[in-house]
């Protein structure tokens, strides 16, 4: 053989084998751009997907709407509810969380006298509904006892219902307020006060995000506790050094109504 046939020969493979890489490096090109097409659309069905998720939170988040006060809510951003006649003299505010057991020790030592300064026209109260508690052991008992109590100022029956709550406070780790059968069935015992419609109110929250603006509030506030308690804007309650008594209140509210 000459070395021209045998060199025609070498080139004729070389040029072959030259030709099938290529062909392979073209099929290699060709899955990765398939591989990477496949790839981009998992992820954009992930991104999809995430975004349906976004979205859906999203919308459930602004279902909820906008704060729905209780009829009366009064004072600024309308968090306050009113108890006693507009015109009284001196003004007690209360902030509280149906849950906190030192606001049930006030109110179920404080009760009867609060009660008999507002009917002789001496004391207003505005309450303040907080979650504290709900916050700090979980559960929803503070909100959903506080829708309650909001919804049973929409038909005139807060102070009944506010001091039965505190009549039946549980133990503050029970979450028993977070059952909303239990609201109803206390709210049996108040005459005039179970109906279709607040039995909606209680179920549905009607008033959630009003508490949860109530909340907000007092989180903006200069008060970081329940109860905290003001006599016309002055700290009354929880000094250890000079406690508070009914007796003391009902000084305190004769002295403001002389001067």
């Amino acid at each position: 053989m000459s070395q021209k046939n045998s060199d025609g020969k070498r080139s004729a493979r070389e040029r072959l084998q030259e030709q099938r890489q290529r062909e392979e490096s073209r099929a290699k090109r060709k899955r990765a751009l398939i591989a990477g097409a496949v790839v981009v659309g998992v992820l954009g069905i992930a991104a999809g997907v995430g975004a349906l998720v976004a979205n859906a939170g999203k919308d459930e988040k602004e279902s909820a709407g906008p704060p729905v006060q209780p009829q009366g809510a009064m004072g600024k951003d309308a968090v306050t509810i009113p108890v006693g006649k507009p015109a009284s003299k001196s003004t007690l505010t209360v902030y509280e969380d149906f849950r906190c057991p030192g606001c049930a020790q006030f109110e179920n030592g404080f009760r009867d006298t609060i009660h008999a300064l507002e009917a002789k026209g001496r004391l207003k109260t505005e309450y303040h509904l907080v979650t504290l508690i709900d916050n700090n052991l979980g559960g929803s008992g503070s909100l959903n006892a506080a829708n309650a109590a909001a919804c049973a100022q929409d038909v005139g029956k807060f102070s009944a219902y506010h001091d039965l709550l505190y009549k039946n406070q549980p133990a503050e780790t029970d979450d028993a307020f977070g059952k909303k059968a239990r609201l109803l069935e206390l709210a049996r015992r108040i005459p005039g006060l179970d109906s279709p419609a607040f039995r909606t109110c209680v179920n549905e929250g009607t008033h959630d995000s009003w508490v949860k603006k109530s909340h907000e509030a007092f989180g903006k506030s200069a008060f970081h506790a329940t109860p905290t308690v003001l006599l016309d804007g002055k700290s009354i309650y929880g000094d250890q050094a000079n406690p508070l008594t009914p007796e003391k209140l009902r000084q305190m509210v004769a002295g403001a109504a002389k001067n």
